[in-house]
């Protein structure tokens, strides 16, 4: 009896190995590439500081058009009878000015609109960059936690066997209950380990749906696919070299740029406004001139005399020298980010060698072959056990340094603004 339930026992630990990955019918898979096509399509965010740039455009337009022409009028309502205009009685005033500004400020305030157009594009990029960011950073999170529990349910399957095994030799008297109870202690573990990671792809997959303005209830996973053999060997150019693709590339660096020509461009409008504008027009008096049915020409101008915008103008030459300042600013930021996020890169290039890769290698057969010592009781369940854990922290650990040189790439792309590093 007892050798029949020993042979029952083996049968479970060599069956067919279950999974516990997602329901094919319910998952949608997603290269970065098409994840962003539709991501570019969908996201809200997006549509909507898109029209910040047509609205600036229509202003350019706006500041080129000239003032319209003003009319007055007046006339007397009653000379003993109610509007009486003739040969002899009656009076009407009739005046058209125009007003013609002076020392090119039409073309500068147009200037103007045209920086705030260039600046509203430049933060469409940026928000573009921040998103595009987040999308990737979600999809490798994903991926990440895809391999963790790719960990979580290689070791459930295999201590579920056990367990099962377990309990048919358990009623027959062939292993302690203690012996039992440990094993499905491991098993609760590992299974209540592998919920915390589901419940982490549930919060970023639901950032991801976000983003792409998804709204099926299909999970969403990444085919991510680089060679991360390659990521270990990448060289980088110099720091000088990425900080100047990055000032070429980063829609912060342009901002800064353009907002610096904007000041410049506002000095130069302020200065204008500082000199009169000119009202020329025509002018028709019919009875009160000294000469019936008179007409003039008429010309304005104000005396600039107190105020010459002088309080603008220096206001304007004040913000040209802080946004120089922020400028010097925004380039120490950039060229800090290049050089922190270059130095993470190599850091975890070195720490993610190959010797380390071949060890996974060697680690997954080292596990194999425990676990066949264990089905031959070559082994204590113990000292199993003590293996199971030291080969899951072991694993994880492996994954986890994986990410962080994926994710390190991903930083310093990010900080140079353009894909030095390709991870698809």
């Amino acid at each position: 009896m007892q050798k029949l339930v020993y042979i029952s026992f083996i049968a479970i630990l060599f069956s067919s190995k279950m999974s516990i990955a997602q329901n094919v019918s319910d998952t949608t898979e997603l290269t970065f590439s098409a994840a962003e096509k539709i991501f570019l399509q969908n996201n809200l965010s997006l549509l909507a500081n898109k029209y910040n740039v047509d609205i600036n455009k229509v202003l350019i337009k706006q500041a080129k058009l000239w003032d319209n022409p003003i009319l007055s009028t007046d006339q007397n309502i009653y000379d003993g009878k109610f509007f009486q205009h003739n040969s002899t009685g009656g009076q009407v005033y009739v005046q058209v000015m125009q007003l013609i500004k002076t020392a090119g400020k039409r073309s500068k305030a147009a200037q103007i609109a045209t920086d705030n157009t260039v600046l509203a594009q430049q933060q469409f990029d940026d928000l573009l960059r921040t998103l595009r960011y987040t999308l990737q950073n979600d999809f490798l999170e994903i991926s990440h936690l895809l391999e963790i529990k790719k960990v979580y349910t290689g070791e459930i399957q295999q201590v579920n066997k056990l367990a099962k095994g377990m309990d048919i030799l358990l009623q027959a008297g062939n292993v302690s209950l203690k012996d039992n109870l440990r094993i499905k202690a491991l098993l609760f573990s590992i299974e209540n380990e592998l919920v915390n990671t589901d419940a982490q792809l549930l919060t970023t997959e639901s950032e991801i749906k976000l983003l792409l303005n998804n709204n099926e209830t299909k999970f969403i996973a990444p085919k991510v696919d680089y060679k991360f053999s390659g990521l270990t060997t990448a060289s980088l150019t110099s720091i000088d070299t990425l900080l100047a693709q990055a000032l070429i590339n980063r829609p912060d660096a342009k901002i800064a740029q353009t907002t610096l020509a904007l000041q410049n461009h506002n000095l130069a409008y302020q200065k204008a406004l500082g000199k009169p504008d000119v009202s020329i027009g025509t002018e028709y008096d019919q009875r009160s001139s000294y000469a019936n049915n008179y007409v003039g020409l008429a010309i304005s101008l104000p005396l600039n005399i107190f105020n010459r915008n002088q309080g603008n103008v220096a206001a304007a030459k004040f913000s040209i020298l802080q946004q120089q300042a922020v400028v010097g600013l925004t380039n120490a930021g950039i060229k800090n980010d290049i050089t922190t996020a270059a130095a993470k890169f190599t850091f975890y290039q070195n720490i993610n060698n190959r010797q380390q890769l071949d060890f996974s290698q060697q680690y997954d057969k080292l596990f194999n072959n425990m676990l066949n010592s264990y089905q031959q009781r070559q082994m204590s369940l113990l000292e199993f056990i003590d293996f199971m854990d030291a080969y899951k922290d072991t694993k994880l650990k492996i994954v986890e340094q994986h990410n962080q040189l994926i994710h390190a790439a991903q930083d310093l792309n990010f900080a140079v603004g353009n894909d030095v590093i390709q991870l698809n």
